[in-house]
């Protein structure tokens, strides 16, 4: 029989298996830590630092190849598999976490280095070694693709990142184990033990995988300060939503987005001044953009105008938008705005969606997350203000949340000084929310303005004439400070904010 070409498929599996544990590791630190920009660069250099130094140890081993194989397979699966649950939980308990995620991240990519040398001078015998480096290095890169395309299309959004682990693990475990009859031969000996580890991994695994949740549980009862009443892992995000004696609160990869006892503060802050300035001088504001808010908060706060004729609503995660139906407490909150009928939900990227031909709109809202990562960067630049700027009927004001002029004073500004690049006069203003502190927004429109006198004659909660007029007071710690225009060939504004809120980590 010939083996060499199944050997080679174990090249695709190693190099799929190693490629997954790494992208679990900078996706699962960014979940945790934020920085995601910092955390993918720094992981992808030790691991590929620590495949050259596994190809580098390889030249020490010179008797028993095939079985060294088989017990390094087993050691990744082992390492691999339990490296999620092992840096959730390492997260949630321990203060030394980044030696952790580091030390897993080296150790699998030295075992995963180890592997492809083995299987070469295994090889070796068989081809040329001009056909052998071809094909296993077209193998190798085949199997960092697959990886690259399983992992956000499948594996997160249908397994989870633990489950995702754990089952990789369990590919390797079946590898080595198969190896055990594949290169008999080759092995000498006997095998008995090498076949009952490669049976007590692959169990212990499948207890693990299916045992995930609870272990997922576990870590994250040790992450949040409170009892944890949903959570989902979508395409983009992991959704987790806990409650206390004050109501509930929502986190998005480990990050606050509201509390329900103090929200309306933002919301009102957010949404009123934009629905005032646009329908100011007699016009009437029917149609309202929102670019994210998929939480349906903003969206309340919009529909108690009786002028609104309709709302569409563009946010990039399904999972966010229907929320309110999965946690009926949300939907209450929320007023069950997305069940209004003047509401269009579109589930796309929102600077894609602008390139689609539209009415123009009289208000627009912008409620995206804080821009720590890129694709988030990306919708706070003068390129995706100027294509909302084109979406914009005469008149029409928008607002952006703008994170925290007081925490991350640089960010903040870069936020306002961005939208003036774009061409629009700004307004910055702000307010305090208990959960998160000073708040940053800007309100902004193409033409000259003044900042609106009175607040509007609806249900409110926290604006009023006096709030409103003392929002955009700003004080001498929140004044302008010297910052880089955001554009998408540097994303400043991501560095800024990276550099800022790592200081209250």
């Amino acid at each position: 029989m010939n083996r060499t070409p199944i050997l080679f498929l174990n090249v695709l599996v190693i190099a799929t298996c190693g490629l997954v544990y790494e992208l679990l590791a900078g996706t699962l630190a960014s979940y945790v830590l934020g920085d995601s920009v910092t955390q993918f660069s720094v992981i992808i250099g030790i691991y590929l630092s620590a495949l050259g130094a596994g190809a580098w140890l390889s030249r020490f081993l010179d008797r028993e190849l095939a079985r060294r194989f088989v017990d390094v397979e087993l050691g990744v699966a082992v390492l691999g598999g339990a490296s999620a649950p092992l840096l959730f939980l390492s997260f949630a308990h321990l203060s030394f976490f980044h030696v952790v995620l580091y030390g897993v991240v080296f150790l699998i990519g030295v075992l995963v280095g180890l592997e492809i040398p083995l299987l070469m001078r295994i090889l070796k015998d068989h081809l040329d070694f001009k056909e052998l480096v071809a094909r296993v290095l077209a193998f190798d890169y085949a199997g960092a693709l697959i990886a690259s395309l399983l992992f956000p299309i499948f594996l997160v959004p249908k397994l989870g990142l633990v489950r995702t682990s754990l089952l990789f693990g369990i590919l390797n475990a079946a590898v080595g184990l198969w190896a055990t009859w594949l290169m008999r031969p080759l092995i000498g000996g006997s095998v008995t033990r090498l076949r009952a580890q490669g049976c007590v991994v692959v169990a212990l695994l499948l207890v693990a995988f299916v045992k995930a949740d609870a272990i997922t549980s576990l870590a994250e009862d040790g992450m949040f300060a409170d009892d944890i009443v949903y959570s989902k892992t979508t395409a983009y995000q992991r959704i987790v939503i806990t409650r206390n004696r004050a109501g509930f609160q929502l986190f998005l990869n480990g990050n606050l987005q509201f509390s329900s006892a103090d929200e309306y503060r933002y919301h009102e802050a957010l949404v009123h001044p934009v629905m005032m300035l646009s329908g100011e001088g007699g016009r009437v504001v029917r149609r309202v953009l929102v670019l994210g808010g998929g939480d349906g908060l903003a969206l309340r706060e919009i529909l108690k105008y009786p002028s609104v004729e309709s709302v569409t609503l563009v946010d990039l995660d399904p999972g966010m938008t229907q929320l309110s139906h999965r946690f009926p407490p949300l939907a209450r909150l929320n007023r069950d705005s997305f069940d209004d009928p003047r509401v269009r939900v579109v589930n796309q990227d929102a600077m894609i969606w602008l390139e689609t031909d539209a009415p123009p709109f009289d208000a627009a809202i912008v409620d995206f997350p804080d821009p720590n990562t890129f694709a988030l960067g990306k919708l706070y630049t003068t390129r995706f203000y100027k294509m909302l700027k084109q979406r914009l009927a005469p008149g029409a004001a928008v607002s952006v949340q703008s994170t925290s002029p007081l925490f991350a004073r640089n960010s903040y500004w870069c936020i306002v000084r961005t939208l003036e690049a774009a061409g629009f006069q700004v307004r910055p203003y702000y307010t305090a929310v208990p959960s998160f502190g000073v708040w940053g927004f800007a309100l902004a429109r193409r033409e000259p303005f003044d900042i609106p006198a009175r607040a509007p004659s609806v249900e409110l909660k926290f604006l009023n004439d006096q709030s409103l007029a003392a929002m955009f007071t700003l004080s001498a710690d929140l004044g302008p400070v010297p910052v880089e225009i955001n554009r998408l060939d540097n994303q400043s504004l991501v560095r800024y904010y990276e550099a800022e809120w790592k200081r209250y980590e």
